[in-house]
């Protein structure tokens, strides 16, 4: 009778263990991922992979109509350009700290995919295609973008995804703030006050932040494929961008922010 207490402590050991084991194996499946397996552990911002062996291709027919779907781009490093030392010097980009830890990564993002000879074009059409990320430099200064694909029409050469697929092309990069917000003085683009309270704005020195403006930025980016399973039509790599930063409602000007990291998505008949 005394042993009872003891055996029910290893039991309950036991279905622990096993429980734990259970777990682990169902959050490697992607399909089973229950909202539970992810919550507050940051695990939604990553993209899925392919493994290393995955070095298949896929053959295009011109006559039909494909989609890539499901892109998923998980920035893993931002720089930002900064000021030369002095005039002989070119400006260099400075690795900084990605601060927006959880929902940095774009997904879901889908396009037409057209073949014209030897000759792809991705033409990005929607998705979660933007986020807000905010990156800290080492002098502590933080500059906020919009990372983006939106409007991506990007080509490569050939007339089959292989792994040596590079697409390069430009996108809209939206600005950081909305047409509502404001500022700490209550001035806005279509909302607030048309200048800060208790003073009058003074010629072109007060100009730039009394008179917002929307304004979009032009980047570049590259989609390079180096792993492809021909079989569920899956693709995985890497992928590079150079945008403008946030201007803050046109207020300063904008700094050049280089994004690279992970690409993963699918490609599918229309």
């Amino acid at each position: 009778m005394r042993f009872r207490p003891l055996l029910a402590l290893v039991l309950a050991l036991c279905l622990t263990l096993v429980t734990a084991c259970t777990s682990g194996a169902k959050a490697g499946d992607r399909a089973s991922i229950t909202y539970d397996d992810i919550v507050n552990t940051g695990r939604a911002n990553d993209c899925p992979t392919l493994p290393d062996s995955a070095r298949g291709s896929i053959a295009l027919d011109s006559n039909a109509r494909y989609q890539l779907k499901e892109i998923c781009l998980h920035p893993s490093e931002v720089a930002v350009k900064g000021e030369p030392a002095n005039k002989r010097q070119e400006a260099q980009f400075v690795t900084g700290k990605i601060l927006t830890r959880y929902t940095s990564s774009l997904d879901q993002v889908y396009g037409d995919l057209t073949i014209d000879g030897d000759k792809l074009t991705f033409k990005e059409l929607g998705g979660i295609d933007f986020q807000p990320v905010t990156v800290l430099l080492p002098g502590g200064e933080e500059i906020p973008f919009t990372f983006s694909t939106k409007e991506l029409l990007a080509e490569s050469s050939g007339n089959a995804l292989t792994t040596s697929t590079d697409f390069t092309g430009n996108y809209r990069a939206p600005s950081y703030r909305t047409s509502n917000f404001l500022d700490p003085k209550g001035r806005g683009l279509t909302t607030g006050y048309s200048s800060a309270v208790g003073l009058v704005p003074a010629g072109d020195d007060y100009s730039k932040e009394t008179v917002k403006a929307y304004v979009d930025g032009t980047g570049t980016m590259s989609l390079s494929i180096t792993k492809i399973d021909s079989d569920t039509g899956e693709f995985a790599g890497v992928f590079s961008a150079i945008q403008p930063s946030d201007t803050d409602m046109g207020t300063k000007a904008a700094v050049d922010v280089k994004i690279s990291g992970e690409l993963y998505g699918r490609l599918e008949k229309a």
